[in-house]
């Protein structure tokens, strides 16, 4: 049964609606403050109408205009809530052009051509010695830390400047340290002891 147009919605329900994965709402929910659904017990949340229009004007925004996470939140400063939630629909006036304050300092889109804002998994080359959720199963302990490995594959254009990749080593070495820490949680042993399981980075 279909709910009413003005019933409130589960983050599956909204995900669903609008096509976006619920952690990329929950991730734009840290994002833009005006993004505010109500939570209930166990910290559910629920989406209001409105909250649901924003959703889908963020999406547009991003998705099909390309504007970036900071252009986003600049349109929400200037424009208000009311001018993205209805900035998706058909006859809406057109959103503002993106200036390069927007794009100042988003490295992911500078990365990939200056019109995404986020960074393409495609640069990243995670391998591990078996596949599948049975050869984790049977073996947990053989896994091989993400590595970032050129290839040929990636068009010039489309590779991240020196300073970009940098930035990316650092955070793809700030997660294997937590995986690390999480391995010795899981297995009672000193974090100190996982460093030999590691790939090189």
């Amino acid at each position: 049964m279909d709910k009413a147009p003005d019933a409130f919605r589960t983050i599956s329900e909204v995900a669903d609606e609008i096509d976006v994965p619920q952690h990329v709402l929950r991730f734009w929910e840290s994002r833009f403050a005006q993004i505010k659904p109500m939570k209930r017990g166990g910290g559910r949340r629920y989406y209001r109408p409105d909250d649901v229009d924003l959703l889908r004007g963020v999406r547009h925004l991003l998705y099909g205009e390309g504007y970036t996470i900071r252009g986003v939140q600049r349109i929400l400063r200037d424009e208000g809530a009311v001018f993205v939630q209805n900035v998706w629909r058909a006859g809406a006036a057109p959103p503002p052009p993106e200036s390069e304050d927007d794009r100042a300092g988003d490295e992911f889109a500078e990365a990939a051509g200056g019109t995404r804002s986020e960074p393409d998994i495609s640069l990243f080359n995670f391998s591990s010695s078996r596949a599948g959720e049975r050869a984790v199963e049977a073996c947990p302990t053989e896994r091989h830390e993400p590595t970032i490995a050129p290839t040929a594959s990636i068009k010039q254009s489309a590779r991240p400047s020196g300073a970009v990749e940098d930035k990316l080593r650092v955070v793809l070495n700030d997660l294997v340290a937590c995986r690390r820490l999480i391995d010795a949680v899981l297995s009672d042993k000193d974090p100190a002891d996982q460093i030999g399981r590691s790939g090189e980075i």
